[in-house]
Order: structure tokens, then sequence, then C-alpha cells
């Protein structure tokens, strides 16, 4: 008489069917932390502080093509403008709001887009701003102005000084003693009335340099670019790419703290050997809240 055998379904095969779901636990655990890494990035960018680039020059002297600075969300309270990418429609109002300093440099979202500025604190809520030949006046006391030395700008793929297609800069190029060729931007200084100061270029006559008396109304800034003569702020109609006069104040996103570090435009991408030569010396750590 033969004894019946009973398979053993207790060992190896039990393991086989169990393997595929082992897998797919762990792949979902790789996921759900890659999406937790990333919903903590975005928080921290959105509500805390971000990377910012200048594209443009219209805060020369002080800030130029290539800087990387970073921008802290929490001063002053939060809007629609403050999340990554400005995923939330227009509204008004602020969480915990406080108002900037006169002064103080700011990323501002233009009315009725999505893109981001950066300009300076020059009107608050119910000041009186106008500019007379170029000469800010606030309150009816016009600001204390000094001419200074030109700036010499070093001339670089970010800093072209202008060209012969775009000639705002193009005449103020100039070669040192040493064979550098550089940007000798006319700078006018300037000191607000809470002694907020910074140098201004001042390149010339300009359409921009005339405007006002505005009252800011309540609830709005009046901002203006360092490099008075190329900065479509807010002595420039939106058509034309400016703010369009007081802006409000939800559409701050942020304040500027200090630069991270600056590139000449000299890079490639896929070439790490560029890296390195294209950074600009002496720009790393800057403060930009002392200026």
């Amino acid at each position: 008489m033969t004894d019946d055998v009973v398979p053993d379904d207790s060992g190896s095969g039990n393991a086989a069917l169990t393997e595929p779901k082992k897998k797919g636990s762990a792949l979902w655990r790789e996921i759900k932390g890659l999406l937790l890494v990333l919903v903590a990035v975005l928080a921290f960018h959105s509500f805390v502080a971000k990377p910012f680039y200048i594209p443009s020059e219209s805060m020369m002297p002080g800030l130029r093509t290539g800087d990387r600075l970073v921008v802290s969300k929490y001063p002053y309270g939060w809007s629609w403008v403050s999340p990554s990418f400005h995923v939330l429609p227009p509204m008004e109002g602020r969480v915990l709001g406080q108002l900037p300093k006169r002064g103080d440099i700011v990323i501002v979202t233009p009315p009725g887009t999505r893109t981001d500025y950066i300009k300076r604190v020059i009107g608050l809520p119910g000041d009186t701003v106008a500019m007379i030949d170029g000469n800010l006046i606030i309150n009816g006391a016009a600001v204390k102005r000094e001419q200074r030395p030109p700036a010499l700008v070093p001339i670089d793929a970010n800093s072209p000084c202008g060209s012969p297609f775009d000639p705002a800069l193009y005449g103020y190029r100039a070669r040192t003693a040493d064979g550098k060729d550089v940007c000798r931007v006319p700078i006018v200084h300037e000191t607000l009335p809470n002694g907020r100061n910074y140098d201004t270029v001042e390149l010339g006559r300009r359409s921009e340099d005339d405007f006002g008396p505005i009252k800011v109304p309540a609830g709005h800034l009046w901002l203006m670019g360092d490099n008075r003569d190329d900065s479509a702020d807010s002595r420039v109609p939106e058509s034309r790419g400016g703010l369009g006069g007081p802006v409000p104040f939800e559409n701050i996103g942020g304040r500027a703290e200090f630069i991270t570090f600056s590139l000449d435009g000299s890079t490639v991408w896929w070439n790490p050997l560029t890296w390195y030569k294209a950074f600009r010396s002496g720009r790393a750590g800057q403060s930009l809240r002392n200026n």
C-alpha cells in the first residue's frame, strides 16, 4: 500500500507568488518618497525662499544680467503670486501681509501676466511721487542725488554694453590701462527719505524722466528700476511691457536677499570645463538689503 503524497504549499511556491507584490511595494515606496521630496521643494519655493535669475539690465549697476539671487517669500506675507509657477488665479489680499520698506528690492508679477520682474520700492501707499527732468520727488521733497564716478562694468556676453543695433550703452564702451574692455556707466547716487541709498544709471534724457505727480493708492506700491533709462517699471504703460503705474500689493512675490553667484554668459552647458571660467568674481554673497 502506497502513501499519498500531499504537496507542501508553504515553501518556495508561496515565495514565488509573493515576490511581485514585494517588488511592487518597493517601487511604490520609491515613487512616494520622490513625490514627497518634490512637494517639500515646491512648498519651500512657494512659502520660504526660491532662486531668481536676473534676465535684464533694468537694475544696473547693482544687479547685472547673469546674477543669481535668493528671494525670500515670507517677509511680506503670502498672496496668489507666492506659489511656484503662479498656479493660482489673481485674487486680492495677502495672508499675514506686511508692507515692504521703501528701498527694498522686490519680485513683482505685472498685472495681467505670469512673469516676474525685479524692481525697487520707491512709493508706499498714500505717497505722492513725481519726476522732473530725471529728479525723483516724494511727497513734495526732492530725493537727494549725487553724481558719482562712472561704474566700470566688465564687458562680457551677459553685459555687452549695448550694440550698434541697441545703442543705449554702446557709446560708453572703453578700455582700461591694462587692456580690459569695460562699460563706463554714468552713475547718480540716490538717498531715499528713510536713508536707504543706492546707485542709479543715468544715460541722458528719456521720456520716462518726467511724470506725475501721482498719488499711490491704498494697497499699492510705486516701483522703479535702478537703471532709470532702461527699465519697464511703474513709469511705463502696460502696452509697452511696463507695470502701468502703481502695482497692487498682492502682486509682490518676495524680497531679494543676496547674490548667490553670477555668470558671464560664456558657459556651454554640455562642457563642464566652461563652467568655472564663467563665474564672475566678487559678486557671490553680496547682500541686497543694504542698498
